[in-house]
């Protein structure tokens, strides 16, 4: 939408636009505007500062700036100003305006900046789109099944999720493969939650902590003097998983003597003690997990393929936490509360420099270091907000000079420079902080510093403190 009180500046936009195939509405007035606003939804809006001959002050600007973002929050605002309403529009930008441009306006420079905008606009009305599609999906996951009370938004781990409700009511094995702490044993929980076997027993084995020489023991039972200082009958997983749900993770682990056992029982649910030849059954439904590729693995010879079939009946990836950046501040918020709550901290909240280096982390340990590094947090803060430094996560960069713009700047551009310039200084060098306080997106930063020649080290994500 254009909108500016000049006829003639307006059917100039308009004829730019048309021939550019950028489908286009206008108005005159404020009033009008806002009726288009409340009436569908825009791309983006480019709109004029100054309403009337005699108004320069960018008053009746801000009013429209604000009234359109109370109406379309989303809506990327692109702001044309004369010199004499530069600073209203670096306002504007610090509350959220996506960019301002100088009146007369560069045709290919305006072009380049709408598109951006409309294709940043279009990924934001079809996350938005998606993520309340998603929302819906879980209030009725939510209503019919029970989901042992995971966190998350992400599309990835929904998905996930939908799958592991569905066939959950029936008895196949069920492989879950993803990195490690990337929550594995939280959807194994759904799963045997949801099964015809809730009542029943659910036993969990990590198989990569048993010691080679007592895995036959653990898992299928011995019988007494089976082996030296067994003394008395002992009663393996799978028989005490009888009628339930026998979770073993670390599969890859088990050794190749204890997978064949394993096949049988998947075959037929016989098994038989070590140190006895009496075969005995178990109702078991077997849910293993790996973050080992496990076709490696059958080629190295260490995992037979038969039982990689049997147990990859139905396969539940599992996205690790980089996939999926949505769920971190939710799941760091519902580690903060569950801390606080056990007496660790009271009343704690999250910096706004904590949230955003909680988002740029990678997160190599997944949900696992998420977890530790909130409780950390709430252990080491001083004050009543968990920091970077909190979490271990703080790099301690030094802040970038603010260097002096060149001198064959226009006066627009150098006021630009020297805005981008200070915010980064004060967000220490952290991209999406620094576009945080400038009241844009990261993409549309990154833009901006490629267009004022900006050059920014980059630097870890992460901290040095490893928990």
């Amino acid at each position: 939408m254009i909108v500016d009180d000049q006829p003639a500046v307006v059917k100039s936009l308009e004829v730019l636009l048309d021939l550019h195939e950028i489908a286009n509405l206008s108005a005159t007035s404020p009033e009008v505007a806002l009726q288009i606003a409340e009436g569908q939804t825009l791309g983006a809006v480019l709109q004029d500062m100054n309403f009337g001959r005699s108004e320069t002050s960018g008053t009746q600007g801000i009013e429209l700036f604000r009234a359109l973002r109370e109406a379309q929050p989303g809506v990327p605002i692109l702001l044309m100003t004369a010199w004499a309403s530069l600073e209203t529009a670096v306002q504007l930008v610090k509350e959220g305006a996506s960019d301002y441009i100088a009146k007369p306006w560069d045709d290919e420079k305006l072009l380049a900046g709408l598109r951006n905008l409309l294709q940043l606009r279009s990924l934001q009305l079809e996350n938005e789109r998606l993520t309340a599609e998603i929302r819906d999906s879980r209030r009725g996951l939510d209503q019919q099944y029970d989901l042992c009370g995971i966190i998350y938004e992400s599309r990835a781990l929904h998905r996930a999720i939908s799958l592991a409700v569905n066939i959950a009511g029936s008895d196949a094995p069920v492989l879950i493969t993803g990195p490690s702490g990337s929550g594995k044993e939280r959807l194994a929980e759904i799963i045997q939650a949801n099964s015809l076997r809730r009542q029943g027993p659910f036993l969990r084995v990590n198989v990569g902590a048993i010691p080679e020489e007592l895995m036959e023991s653990e898992l299928f039972g011995a019988e007494a003097g089976a082996y030296t200082g067994s003394e008395k009958r002992r009663i393996g997983h799978v028989e005490s998983a009888n009628g339930g749900t026998l979770f073993l993770d670390e599969i890859d682990a088990l050794s190749l003597s204890g997978q064949v056992k394993l096949l049988r029982v998947l075959q037929s649910g016989d098994f038989q003690r070590l140190g006895s030849s009496r075969t005995l059954h178990s109702d078991v439904r077997v849910v293993s997990a790996t973050n080992a590729d496990l076709s490696e693995s059958i080629s190295a010879g260490s995992f037979r393929e038969d039982l990689f079939f049997r147990l990859n009946v139905v396969e539940l990836k599992v996205p690790g936490l980089l996939d999926r950046p949505e769920d971190v501040l939710p799941l760091a918020e519902f580690f903060l509360t569950q801390y606080t709550d056990a007496g660790d901290s009271l009343g704690l909240t999250f910096s706004d420099k904590a949230r955003v280096a909680l988002v740029e982390h990678d997160w190599p340990g997944n949900v696992r270091e998420l977890e530790n590094r909130v409780h950390r947090g709430t252990l080491v803060a001083s004050g009543d907000r968990v920091t970077p430094a909190d979490l271990g996560l703080a790099t301690e960069p030094e802040p970038p000079e603010l260097e002096s713009p060149p001198s064959s700047m226009a006066a627009e551009e150098i006021a630009e420079h020297k805005r981008v310039m200070q915010a980064l200084s004060e967000a220490q060098g952290v991209v999406a902080h620094a576009a945080t306080l400038l009241g844009i997106s990261r993409q549309a930063l990154y833009r901006k510093m490629d267009r004022l020649g900006i050059e920014l080290e980059r630097r870890p994500k992460g901290g040095a403190n490893g928990l």
